[in-house]
């Protein structure tokens, strides 16, 4: 038996169109893609093993950056000296 072919609730260990896949993947994690595509995904996920791996390895490293680039407070002083700076190079 092939062992890319699904059998009892396994996922495929190859992806047919890697590539593809992992557009539609990216475009719905971005927002771009609508219910039909989530449908799609869903069944890709249960599917396919690449197809999961990268979808949630593109997911973790996305948070990852969400929580890391987000804006913190500057102290006030701190931007106060950044300004006095910039002002006396100019």
């Amino acid at each position: 038996m092939d062992k890319n072919i699904e059998s009892s609730g396994e996922r495929k260990l190859k992806c047919g169109d890697v590539s593809k896949c992992f557009q539609l993947l990216e475009s719905i994690l971005d927002g771009e893609d609508k219910d039909a595509s989530k449908d799609v995904l869903k069944e890709k996920l249960s599917k396919c093993q690449p197809c999961f791996e990268h979808f949630h390895l593109e997911q973790a490293i996305r948070e990852v950056l969400k929580n890391k680039c987000t804006k913190q407070q500057v102290p006030s002083e701190l931007a106060k000296s950044i300004r006095q700076k910039i002002e006396d190079v100019k």
